[in-house]
C-alpha cells in the first residue's frame, strides 16, 4: 500500500469540495484529508478514489461517497472515547474515520467476504480501537451495549427496535430510512422506557439494509 504526494494532493482537493458543500467540522475534514481512501478500493478504482462518488466493493455493496461519510459523521457529533456501533462495515473506510476522531468503534458486517477484507485492512492500518464482527446488523451487539452512538450505513425500511434499546439514555442513532430513497434521521433516546426524539435531515440513496448473514 503506497500513499504518494499525488494521492495527498487529490485528498486536499476532495476536502476543499466537501468544505464547499457545507461540511464545516475541521476534525472530520482533517480525518478525510489524512486517511487514504484508495486503500479501501479495488486497484481498478484507484485513479478515481478521490472523486466525491460511491464505488462498488463487491457483494452488491458500495463504499459511500465521501460527502455522505462526512455528513453522517457530522450528525453523530463524535467525542473522544465515544463508544460507537457501526452497522455496515463495508470497506472499513467509515470505521476508520470514526476511529481517527477518537471513537471506540464496534462495526458489524453481514457479508463474510467484506468482513474479512475490512478486518484485515483495518488491522494493518492500526487506526485505533476498532473491533469487527460478522453479524446481523438488525440485532446489533447487545453484549456490548449500551452505546453512546449508533451509525447505520444502509437504507432501512424501518428503524430496528433492538438498536434503539442498545443506546444509552441520551445516546443517538443516525440512520437513513426509506425504500428507494431515504431520509437521514437522528434519533436521541430520552429515557429508559425507550422514548425518542427524532430529527429529520437531507435525502440520500443507500444500498438496502438486509437481515441475516451471508457466509462464503
Amino acid at each position: 500500500m503506497t500513499d504518494t504526494y499525488r494521492h495527498k494532493g487529490m485528498r486536499r482537493k476532495l476536502v476543499e469540495q466537501l468544505s464547499a458543500k457545507g461540511i464545516r467540522d475541521e476534525q472530520i475534514l482533517n480525518a478525510i484529508g489524512t486517511l487514504p481512501r484508495h486503500f479501501f478500493l479495488d486497484k481498478a478504482f484507484e485513479e478515481w478514489a478521490y472523486q466525491d462518488k460511491p464505488f462498488p466493493i463487491g457483494n452488491e455493496q458500495t463504499i459511500s461517497q465521501p460527502y455522505t461519510v462526512a455528513y453522517q459523521t457530522s450528525l453523530l457529533e463524535v467525542k473522544k472515547r465515544d463508544k460507537i456501533l457501526e452497522i455496515g462495515t463495508g470497506s472499513g473506510y467509515q470505521a476508520g474515520i470514526l476511529a481517527m476522531l477518537g471513537a471506540r468503534v464496534y462495526t458489524i458486517e453481514r457479508q463474510e467476504l467484506l468482513h474479512r477484507r475490512a478486518k484485515k485492512l483495518l488491522d494493518q492500518l492500526q487506526l485505533g480501537n476498532i473491533r469487527c464482527y460478522l453479524r446481523d446488523g438488525y440485532k446489533g451487539l447487545p453484549e456490548f451495549a449500551p452505546f453512546d452512538k449508533i451509525l447505520v450505513t444502509a437504507g432501512a425500511p424501518e428503524i430496528p427496535e433492538p438498536l434503539l434499546l442498545q443506546l444509552k439514555v441520551g445516546g443517538q442513532l443516525v440512520i437513513p430510512v426509506g425504500d428507494k430513497a431515504q431520509k437521514m434521521l437522528r434519533l436521541t433516546r430520552l429515557n429508559k422506557a425507550g422514548d425518542v426524539e427524532t430529527e429529520k435531515f437531507a435525502d440520500f440513496k443507500f444500498v438496502p439494509f438486509l437481515k441475516g448473514i451471508n457466509k462464503v
